[in-house]
């Protein structure tokens, strides 16, 4: 169990709360397989979305529909190359102004302190079972 993992996983977090892609970028691998759960929700399609370019478009889209995104977890483990974190998603509508808060998974795996696979769920009994999976 790698305690820098935890805190890479951290900075990517505290990155895509900010909106800041520069910082955000530079804790993902430039391979990095983004599988979020958020574009299901909000209507559209599941989605992998591969690489740097792949990380500013999933940006764009969430941005294009929602005024506020954030991620805050209450607990996050680590095990391995695996970091899961369990908390809260909350977001709003830009159009409608609708406030969503949610139960919030993710399971990040990371190699070489830097994120190679990250993966969202509403339901965060799911992260725990994949990273059961995975470790």
């Amino acid at each position: 169990m790698s305690q820098a993992n935890g805190e890479a996983f951290k900075r990517v977090i505290e990155a895509y709360n900010r909106h800041d892609l520069g910082a955000l970028l530079r804790e993902l691998d430039t391979e990095i397989e983004w599988r979020p759960v958020l574009p299901v929700v909000l209507g559209g399609d599941s989605t992998v979305y591969r690489g740097h370019d792949g990380v500013r478009q999933l940006l764009r889209d969430l941005d294009e529909v929602l005024a506020e995104r954030q991620m805050d977890f209450s607990e996050i483990r680590q095990a391995g190359d695996h970091v899961v974190a369990l908390g809260s998603l909350r977001i709003r509508g830009k159009s409608s102004g609708a406030l969503s808060e949610s139960p919030f998974g993710c399971v990040a795996e990371l190699k070489n302190g830097k994120a190679i696979r990250i993966q969202t769920y509403l339901d965060p009994s799911d992260a725990l079972e994949h990273l059961g999976r995975v470790t």
